[in-house]
């Protein structure tokens, strides 16, 4: 069979041992020896054909990865394909958690290809809630790094659903909205910040991811975004906090500088009040460092980062002058 390619590509198969009942490592030993024997252009088109035959997980996965490293367009739909199960014996549950890493991998490899006719493949998977969490997340990322803004509100809606149980693909979800940086998710990323929940709740990630995807999508100096990150420094979670100061640092609100001030002077915690140090100073100027250092208010140890930093600044301004 060779398909007006000039190439059998059954018998390439065949003589790999991909239809017979030889071991995974030997046909993929097999199958990586033909980069000696054929060019890129045939190399394609018999790795697309053993994607299409292939059933053993790991001879699948090694093919993806060798699909991968061409991103031919010519091999999207037999990835999807995968993807899908769409070539699998039965899409039995047995069968969904076999093949899932294969699925996993094969979405990277999907959306590496940057294509957006594949949006609506990813979508039925990652809206299916009797699909495995991991391809779904897969998925929520695949969309993400593709870039496609019909992504945007089905994304939106992981992210806004109370019945979602999985907390893992609402962050992958978040994540993927800030990658697309559409307006539409500002309000459901900021109802996450908004909702009170504990610090050994796994909420706590959710609200990291949402203030990251904020920043990503550059709506800081919003108002409400605004609020919510402010009130986000008074959160139970230390990373939260962080994260906050950092969204507030990078935005341009008139009032970030007033907020993160109050941090450092009234937060518990060394390293939340270092964050938001270096923040104030990266905002302003070494005003903020001699403050520290001189204050009887703040900590020693402090006081010796804000030392550190100074000695790093003078150095650098030594360099410069020197030049």
């Amino acid at each position: 069979m060779n398909n007006g390619t000039g190439l059998d590509l059954k018998l390439i198969s065949e003589n790999c041992g991909l239809f017979s009942k030889t071991d995974a490592d030997t046909v993929i030993d097999n199958i990586s020896k033909l980069s000696k024997v054929y060019s890129s252009r045939d190399l394609i088109k018999i790795y697309n054909y053993m994607l299409i035959h292939a059933q053993i997980p790991e001879v699948i996965m090694y093919l993806i990865r060798c699909v991968d490293e061409y991103r031919d367009p010519s091999s999207l739909e037999y990835l999807v394909d995968i993807l899908l199960l769409k070539n699998a014996v039965s899409a039995d549950d047995d069968t969904k958690e076999k093949y899932t890493n294969v699925r996993v991998m094969c979405a990277k490899a999907i959306a590496n290809q940057k294509n957006t006719d594949v949006v609506s493949s990813l979508l039925y998977c990652l809206n299916n809630k009797d699909e495995h969490y991991r391809v779904r997340l897969a998925c929520a990322d695949a969309l993400g790094r593709i870039g496609d803004r019909f992504a945007v509100a089905p994304l939106v809606e992981v992210v806004k659903d109370e019945d979602e149980k999985s907390v893992y693909l609402k962050e992958s979800a978040v994540s993927a909205l800030g990658l697309l940086g559409d307006s539409r998710a500002v309000d459901p990323l900021v109802s996450i910040l908004e909702t009170k929940q504990g610090i050994m709740d796994k909420f706590s990630f959710l609200k990291e991811r949402a203030i990251e995807a904020l920043i990503k999508m550059g709506f800081c100096d919003n108002e409400r975004v605004y609020r919510a990150l402010k009130n986000s420094l008074a959160d139970e979670s230390v990373q939260v906090r962080i994260n906050a100061i950092e969204a507030l640092m990078d935005s341009e609100h008139p009032k970030a500088f007033e907020a993160i001030k109050k941090c450092l002077e009234n937060d518990p915690d060394p390293e939340v009040k270092k964050n938001a140090m270096i923040a104030l100073y990266n905002m302003s100027d070494r005003t903020i460092l001699d403050e520290v250092i001189k204050s009887p208010d703040y900590p020693d140890n402090l006081k010796v980062e804000a030392v550190s930093i100074l000695e790093e600044y003078e150095n650098d301004e030594t360099g410069e002058n020197e030049e």
